[in-house]
């Protein structure tokens, strides 16, 4: 109980500073305070310093750029503070991971899942992060980016287009988090595995690149899209546009906002970090 406390203070203490820095908005802050105490009064440090990893990185790229990115921004649904959802869709799997974690570990505690499980939450992340960086710095990309679905150019922030750059600090993103869950691994603080740091370090980059990857493909396919008539541009925003407009249905599946992909993503993102740790010996 001490430990949830303390946990938990941490986390509030942590979203506090991320709401006045306005990373978060109020919902957003409650729910990745919520979310913070429970992966750090369940796993402890290791678990917490990926989820930071992961925060703090895409939170200052949103914000450093976030000017820049303002002719972008008409794309995107929502702006460079997280909500609710948007904590939910990037924190959702590795808390329930962690349960999973502490669950299974009380109960079966030689079990070979548990350590691959703490690989699969540092890989949700990374997938988190590979996605944050890529729409945060693939702009930077000289050329417009190659939509997925018809490798046909798309202006720079259309969902499910990808770039050269785009690809690079994705890649980047990723092995951000799994050194930081290696280093975490080498002092101590984390799940022991039997397999190599280097092992773990590709197995959670590699988790995170797949996970972007799902995120762009759902993103040029199945992911909602919509038009303003007025702007003459396709966005992700409905009902209404940054503009006031009325936005028309386009393509995709009505429910499958940005949030569901990246839920998707991040879910991947764990999944195949399981998978590697679980079968690749």
């Amino acid at each position: 109980m001490a430990r949830f406390l303390i946990s938990s203070a941490i986390a509030l203490v942590i979203t506090i500073l991320a709401y006045r820095a306005q990373a978060l908005n109020q919902s957003g802050a409650l729910t990745a305070a919520i979310l913070g105490s429970l992966i750090l009064g369940l796993g402890g440090p290791s678990w917490g310093l990926i989820l930071l990893s992961f925060f703090i990185s895409a939170s200052t790229l949103s914000n450093r750029f976030k000017r820049k990115k303002l002719s972008i921004n008409a794309y995107a649904a929502k702006g460079s503070q997280r909500d609710a959802g948007q904590v939910l869709a990037n924190g959702a799997v590795g808390g329930i991971f962690v349960l999973l974690f502490s669950l299974i570990g009380h109960l079966f505690p030689d079990s070979p899942v548990v350590p691959a499980l703490w690989i699969g939450f540092a890989a949700s992340f990374a997938g988190a992060n590979a996605d944050t960086w890529a729409t945060e710095l693939g702009w930077l990309n000289r050329r417009d980016p190659v939509l997925l679905s018809s490798f046909k150019r798309v202006p720079k922030g259309t969902s499910g287009g990808v770039s050269l750059v785009g690809t690079l600090v994705s890649l980047e993103g990723s092995a951000l988090v799994a050194g930081v869950a290696v280093l975490t691994q080498s002092i101590g603080w984390a799940p022991h595995i039997s397999q190599p740091l280097g092992d773990v370090f590709l197995f959670i980059t590699i988790g995170g690149m797949v996970g972007s990857l799902v995120d762009s493909v759902l993103g040029a396919t199945l992911q909602a899209s919509y038009f303003c008539p007025q702007c003459d541009l396709q966005t992700e925003k409905t009902p209404r546009h940054s503009c006031g407009t009325e936005t028309t249905y386009l393509r995709g599946i009505s429910w499958l906002n940005n949030d569901w992909v990246n839920a998707a993503c991040t879910l991947s993102a764990g999944i195949v970090g399981i998978l590697l740790a679980s079968f690749v010996n």
